[in-house]
């Protein structure tokens, strides 16, 4: 079966392997690039959550509520989802996990890491996932470039990242290849742009930089309902 990743728009992200669906900021509702529902996208066994602003958190609790599913989030976080109606019993630990941990979800390792932005509650966050077949993805979640991301690159051996390049509340486009060249990602794909005005509309740019500073790294232009496999 191999990897699949959906693009949902802005930051939000399907990941199905052979034994796992994995839900990344799933921002649906009121989202102007979804092409799709929740409820649509089948039964996942994790959502993960960057960082508490509304266009991040999406339908999490919804999501998490009707389908059983564990909701990764900061500590922190998890307790202003449990004010908007998550059941502790959704959240690892019943409180949330921390910048360094990580959780197994059907063989899916989810390791957090740091990210540079802001969060209303707990600290915003990014994710590597690693998935029972090996193959391993990276989300930054919203955050600006950091020289950590090469000590990441170096721990962990990112088959694709998903990057940031809107600008204004992120990276731009410059950063984010820069980013892709830290990260030593083998396939990046770009996201957080053309969702609202105030972002970067394509990711032209992002195209033109990326093969000035990472030609190494496969860039892997998605469209909002898009679905791309890795082997």
């Amino acid at each position: 079966m191999g990897v699949s990743v959906t693009w949902h728009g802005h930051s939000n992200f399907q990941i199905v392997a052979d034994s796992v669906n994995i839900l990344i900021d799933p921002f649906f509702t009121g989202n102007p690039s979804a092409t799709t529902t929740w409820e649509a996208v089948g039964r996942p066994d994790l959502t993960l959550v960057t960082h508490d602003h509304g266009d991040h958190v999406g339908d999490a609790v919804a999501i998490c509520t009707a389908s059983g599913a564990l909701c990764g989030c900061t500590v922190g976080t998890a307790e202003r989802l449990a004010a908007a109606g998550l059941s502790p019993d959704l959240v690892p630990g019943g409180i949330g996990f921390n910048v360094g941990g990580s959780i197994e979800v059907k063989g899916a390792r989810v390791t957090m890491t740091q990210a540079f932005h802001t969060s209303d509650s707990g600290a915003p966050a990014g994710y590597i996932i690693t998935l029972p077949e090996g193959f391993t993805i990276y989300h930054a979640g919203d955050t600006g470039i950091f020289q950590s991301m090469a000590l990441l690159g170096e721990l962990y051996p990112i088959d694709l990242a998903l990057l940031p390049i809107g600008g204004f509340f992120t990276m731009d486009a410059f950063q984010a290849a820069h980013a892709a060249r830290l990260l030593k990602a083998k396939a990046v794909t770009p996201m957080h742009w053309g969702t609202f005005p105030v972002l970067a509309p394509t990711p032209d740019e992002f195209m033109v930089r990326l093969k000035e500073v990472a030609p190494q790294t496969r860039p892997v232009i998605m469209r909002p309902g898009e679905t791309v496999h890795f082997a």
